[in-house]
Order: C-alpha cells, then sequence, then structure tokens
C-alpha cells in the first residue's frame, strides 16, 4: 500500500469514527463550536475524546480585486522586498560591522524586490488574461457538530448545558 492511499484510508477512517460518535451539541460556525470546546478544555474535560465535525462542506472564493499587471507587479515587488531582506540579514551575519552591514540588508531589499516584480510581471503576462483577479478560497460548512465517544459524550453535554453553552 502506497503512503498517499494509507494516508487516505487513514483520513477515511477517522471521518467515519468521528461521524459515528454521538452529537455533544450543534453550533452555525465554526467560532461556536470552537468556544465550546474550549470550554470543556477549561473543565478539565478529555476534550482528545471529541471531535467537531463540519458537515455540508462547500468552497468560497471570494473575489479581492482586479488584477492588474501593475498590481501583480507591485504585489511580487513587495513579496521579493521581504524575502531580500531576510537574505541580506542572513548574509550581514558574515560580514564585518559597521556600513557594509547595512549596505548588504539594504542591497538584499532593493535586489528582491527587483527579481519580484520581474517575477510578477512575467507571472501575470503568461496568464495571458485567463485570470485577471485576485481571490482567497475557504471552506466553510452549513453547521458544525461537537461530538464526542459514547462514554463520555453524556458528561461532555451535562458539562457544556452547566456552562451556560447550549446547542444553538
Amino acid at each position: 500500500m502506497s503512503r498517499i492511499s494509507y494516508l487516505q484510508q487513514v483520513s477515511q477512517d477517522e471521518a467515519g469514527a468521528a461521524a459515528a460518535r454521538p452529537v455533544v451539541a450543534s453550533y452555525p460556525d465554526y467560532a461556536g463550536a470552537q468556544r465550546a470546546m474550549d470550554h470543556l478544555a477549561d473543565d478539565e474535560f478529555p476534550v482528545d475524546r471529541t471531535a467537531i465535525v463540519g458537515t455540508d462542506l462547500r468552497m468560497v472564493e471570494t473575489v479581492l480585486g482586479r488584477l492588474t499587471l501593475a498590481r501583480a507587479t507591485g504585489a511580487g515587488a513587495g513579496t521579493g522586498a521581504w524575502f531580500g531582506l531576510l537574505v541580506g540579514l542572513l548574509l550581514s551575519l558574515f560580514v564585518d560591522g559597521g556600513a557594509s552591514v547595512l549596505l548588504t540588508i539594504l542591497s538584499g531589499v532593493f535586489y528582491g524586490a527587483l527579481f519580484g516584480a520581474v517575477f510578477g510581471f512575467a507571472g501575470q503576462a503568461m496568464t495571458g488574461g485567463q485570470r485577471d483577479f485576485a481571490s482567497r478560497n475557504r471552506i466553510v460548512a452549513a453547521h458544525y457538530d461537537v461530538v464526542a465517544d459514547q462514554e463520555v459524550a453524556e458528561d461532555a453535554k451535562n458539562r457544556l448545558i452547566k456552562l451556560g453553552w447550549r446547542e444553538s
């Protein structure tokens, strides 16, 4: 069995095991389920016997704006400058002190921004107008269930009720 198929099987087994556990509470958003789990942990409940299960998953792509050549070039320059700063700081460890340290760091930032801008421009130009927008992807669920092992499910439900956390 290959490593990938083994990991897929383990993942499927874990998903099946989590789905078979009794539901302790349900929440319309992840933050609610996370707060409930945090309260259980604070109450010294064995949270390693619980899980948060999101159901009815969907992918939401939020469009952030139009992506022009100028914007791609600027974003590439910014990313390159940060990388150049890191390289400049690392190289400055091997330079005799004084102005040469500052020059090494500034050179790293400059060349990083320059190469980042070139690669940002080239990368956007090579798309040929196929994807002229920037976006962010995330996976969201319709609701989130806090589930627990059969042996501790009733205790978890009672603790959440005692703490004032009830199903939403």
